[in-house]
């Protein structure tokens, strides 16, 4: 299990990513928080583009990041080839974006994701590794 996790919202994630940053402290990840600071309105490009350069350079981390739906975070992050971001809505595919597709970003809405639905999608993230075998042909074609 990966223990470094990057987390980056917007203004619409950043309530849930406040709670979710002492959510994962608690349980011993080492969490870098790459913005947003505020409520204030910014653009989830920007966000998404942060955490994305910092996953190319620490393979080993992880990446959250949110949005008031995680639509547009997911739509940004996936638009880089190291990046297997996946929107998750509960536990199974949270679960299953690991095992099979190996992804290394998982993407929460803030305006859609109570905090206690978000603590089981991450624990399922953060704990289910790649199954490998016949998923590393798949992923192979979409690198």
């Amino acid at each position: 299990m990966k223990k470094n996790i990057f987390i980056s919202c917007d203004h619409g994630g950043f309530y849930l990513k406040e709670q979710i940053i002492q959510y994962l402290l608690k349980k011993s990840f080492k969490i870098i928080d790459l913005g947003t600071k505020t409520p204030s309105s910014v653009d989830y490009p920007d966000y998404s583009e942060v955490l994305v350069n910092e996953i190319k350079n620490n393979l080993n981390y992880l990446g959250i990041l949110l949005c008031g739906t995680g639509i547009g975070m997911s739509i940004a992050a996936n638009r880089y080839a190291h990046i297997r971001a996946a929107l998750c809505t509960d536990e199974d595919m949270a679960k299953l974006s690991r095992q099979h597709n190996d992804a290394n970003v998982l993407v929460l809405g803030g305006r859609t994701t109570s905090l206690n639905s978000a603590k089981k999608i991450i624990d399922a993230f953060i704990t289910t590794e790649f199954e490998k075998g016949r998923h590393i042909q798949r992923l192979k074609k979409i690198s």
